[in-house]
């Protein structure tokens, strides 16, 4: 995407192509299976090529949130093109999607010491981008609460467990991906360890990696697993969990901070 060689490469662009094109309807159908509410981060670069797509991303009331524009490594801009980026996106979401997104997720999985507060005066509630806690917190700010971070991790990324591209390799050294079954036995525990213990279990998958049809299955048990509990469990988009949380502490400016 970055360096635009993307579009001349048919075999790779179709991979990605793949997640809004293919995917993307079949997850949203079993998200509407069982009634749950997601939030996507979306590259706006996305948006633009598959609107429609989106469209119904916002339509059947799931969160759309930021992402960059085309995935970019924030760690590697400066402060004013960070800026320039979350900018753009903000004017693309709200003339393609109607939306003014109050989420953000890093493309990179990084950013520069400066970003938490450019998205907090940017308007930008939440971030969900590290990996600091299984609750929510707040990055530490000169006046107020912060940011909130709703923390993620890697190793419920569905990249660890099943991706397989060429050119570039991933996995390096192209592992075989995970048992099916056994990538749906790890997050189903992963979740009963967070339900036991109270705590907010966000995951990071990518249509194009687990909606295929064969692997959607893993999704169904897992969402069935999270049904099964009932109301014991409350399942909500997270710029909802960031309010939440911001008005749990807003009687004091100590709780939830990140240590």
């Amino acid at each position: 995407m970055l360096d635009g060689s993307l579009l001349s490469n048919p075999r790779y662009f179709t991979q990605g192509a793949y997640g809004p094109w293919r995917a993307l309807p079949r997850l949203l159908d079993l998200l509407a299976a069982f009634d749950f509410k997601a939030t996507f981060f979306i590259p706006t670069w996305v948006v633009e090529q598959w609107t429609e797509r989106c469209e119904r991303i916002v339509a059947e009331g799931h969160e759309v949130g930021y992402h960059g524009h085309r995935h970019e490594v924030f760690i590697d801009l400066g402060v004013a093109e960070q800026l320039e980026v979350m900018e753009h996106s903000r004017a693309i979401f709200r003339e393609r999607l109607g939306a003014t997104p109050i989420g953000f997720r890093t493309p990179s999985g990084d950013w520069s010491q400066e970003t938490a507060a450019l998205l907090s005066d940017f308007g930008v509630v939440y971030s969900s981008s590290m990996r600091g806690d299984d609750r929510p917190y707040f990055h530490p700010a000169g006046t107020g609460l912060g940011l909130v971070e709703i923390p993620a991790r890697w190793d419920i990324d569905d990249y660890t467990a099943l991706a397989y591209t060429e050119a570039p390799d991933f996995p390096i050294g192209l592992d075989r991906i995970s048992d099916y079954r056994s990538v749906e036995r790890n997050w189903r525990a992963e979740f009963e360890g967070y339900h036991r213990e109270g705590l907010c279990w966000t995951t990071i998958l990518h249509p194009k990696v687990c909606a295929k049809p064969g692997r959607l299955s893993i999704l169904e048990g897992l969402f069935k697993a999270i049904a099964d509990k009932g109301d014991t469990v409350w399942r909500a988009r997270l710029g909802d969990i960031a309010r939440w949380w911001i008005e749990r502490h807003s009687q004091t400016d100590d709780q939830g901070r990140a240590a």
